[in-house]
């Protein structure tokens, strides 16, 4: 067992470090499937320390094991590299240097505390006689903003071979440094993204009878197929259907021929998730066909609710306690946000954490996550690391 104090000063050894790779990540920032400078900085931070990184095929994404002095269990520390198509509006010397693209959503962050643990567990290994009972195994993922979700492809590429747990966290603008955010069960909600197309013969505005009126058509369904979810599936489940893209024609006096509708659905409950694609097919015959028109839709599935284990959420409440502070532990209630580790907790057991990332004391609103001045105090990174540090060694000295 360390000692609360020798992981915190073993913590403090690379701080600057830290803050610095967060910074350089923060004005590079890279989209979803682009990340290959991201990719490559961390293989050779990771290859420095003496670790056999492997970048997966496409240049995009890390696996990278620690293994301990014997066999054991298999801890996996999850981390999501890409940054997000947001302009960023900071003022600050590390302000994003590519043009409407930010990291608006921490993973900067998060991929700096994942690396600062294994780092922290390297220097334990080799300067404080720590010894391993098993293996510690750091994945650093591409694509957890887009629809096509990288966590299959980390999986697929053996992320999860063998493993016993695996953890994650998240950047938490409404915590303050130094707390965490825990939830056992669903702490996000299912995801999905949609685009329905309506197409018509079009004609003039003074005639609409004569055409299928697409404008009235899509306002139809706008409103209309939401609704009808809200009756059809259990309400329960939280189904959330809301639209953020409309666009039909360009002239007042036109009846286009083509109009569109995009949009996000979430839902709390999985099994209300997994009816809704079927559902909205129905409803959407329903809503267009008695107007004339004809519809498409592309039907995007994205990810699961994050179901935490409710055994892998105590014992990250209770390192968190060690290691910060008996008042360290905040509940938190499950968001309609979705995130693409579901798809890990849907193999292994494991929990997700809203990591702190407020200043402590600061009374002003908070920045929120995928705002264009998102930003965090950068002592959470200590904070994330022993955390994450103490979390792994528990896991693996389990019976």
């Amino acid at each position: 067992m360390i000692r609360r104090e020798v992981l915190r000063e073993t913590v403090a050894v690379h701080r600057e470090e830290l803050v610095a790779f967060r910074r350089h990540l923060h004005a590079h920032p890279e989209l979803s499937w682009q990340e290959h400078e991201t990719t490559r900085d961390v293989a050779q931070r990771l290859a420095v320390m003496g670790l056999d990184p492997v970048t997966l095929d496409g240049g995009v994404g890390v696996i990278c094991d620690m293994p301990g002095s014997r066999a054991g269990r298999t801890v996996v520390l999850r981390a999501d590299l890409d940054a997000l198509p947001i302009q960023d509006a900071k003022d600050v010397p590390y302000r994003s240097l590519v043009d409407g693209v930010s990291h608006a959503c921490g993973h900067d962050v998060h991929t700096s505390i994942v690396l600062g643990t294994a780092l922290t567990l390297r220097h334990l290994t080799t300067h404080a006689g720590l010894e391993l009972p098993g293996t510690v195994r750091f994945v650093f993922q591409p694509a957890e903003e887009s629809i096509e979700s990288g966590a299959q492809r980390m999986i697929e590429s053996g992320a999860l071979d063998d493993a016993t747990a695996i953890y994650a966290l998240h950047c938490d603008p409404r915590l303050a440094v130094g707390r965490v955010g825990l939830k056992a069960g669903a702490i996000t909600s299912a995801f999905d993204a949609l685009t329905i197309r309506l197409t018509g013969p079009g004609g003039h505005t003074a005639r609409p009878w004569m055409t299928a009126d697409l404008v009235t058509i899509a306002a139809r369904v706008a409103v209309d197929l939401p609704a009808g979810l809200a009756r059809l599936l259990d309400m329960r489940g939280g189904v959330n259907l809301t639209f953020g893209r409309i666009a039909a024609g360009d002239a007042p006096n036109v009846i286009p021929s083509h109009a569109e509708l995009r949009g996000t659905l979430r839902a709390i409950d999985r099994d209300v998730w997994t009816d809704a694609p079927a559902t909205v097919k129905r409803l959407l015959e329903a809503i267009v066909s008695p107007y004339g028109a004809d519809w498409d839709l592309d039907y995007m599935r994205g990810s699961p609710p994050t179901d935490n284990d409710p055994k892998a959420t105590a014992v990250v409440a209770e390192a968190a306690r060690a290691v910060l502070g008996p008042d360290a532990v905040a509940d938190t209630e499950q968001s309609l946000g979705g995130e693409d580790f579901s798809w890990y907790l849907e193999r292994v057991p494991g929990c997700y954490i809203r990591l702190g990332v407020r200043t402590d004391g600061d009374s002003s609103p908070p920045r929120d996550l995928h705002a264009d001045t998102f930003d965090v105090d950068e002592a959470c990174i200590d904070v994330g690391v022993a955390l994450l540090t103490q979390v792994a060694l528990d896991t693996l000295a389990m019976d």
